[in-house]
């Protein structure tokens, strides 16, 4: 799973979340970003209200929380999520001595981003493209 400061930086960065059923989240900034959520249809799911989307917990443990609103959870993005989002930019991935090392091939141009574990690589690749598309 990725870290908190990582997924953050992502979200800094301009990735978007659409919440849909089975992604994982994190309640930042209030003693709450070692507890991993994940969205079902059942204990924990998105409300649509004209303000806009409300994540509630609907009769879980979590007594201390009813709903937060979707700008208050941090998605962490699973890695087959972030190898999505990569698109045609992705080159590959491959085994290093001390983790894994993701290739980008971008207008021809190729580039490699090192992590601990797939995940870590996909996001700081991902990370890398989102911050070269900024204005």
């Amino acid at each position: 799973m990725l870290s908190v400061p990582l997924a953050r930086a992502l979200r800094d960065a301009g990735l978007t979340w659409t919440p849909s059923r089975g992604d994982s989240f994190v309640v930042p900034d209030k003693e709450m970003d070692s507890e991993v959520f994940v969205l079902s249809d059942m204990t924990i799911e998105v409300h649509q209200f004209p303000a806009g989307p409300v994540i509630g917990f609907n009769g879980t443990t979590e007594w201390a929380l009813d709903s937060i609103e979707q700008a208050e959870a941090l998605w962490v993005p699973a890695e087959h999520q972030l190898r999505e989002l990569l698109g045609d930019a992705f080159a590959g991935l491959a085994p290093t001595g001390e983790g894994y090392r993701v290739t980008l091939r971008v207008d021809g141009a190729t580039s490699g981003f090192n992590g601990r574990d797939p995940a870590e690589a996909y996001a700081l690749a991902l990370l890398s493209l989102l911050r070269a598309r900024r204005p």
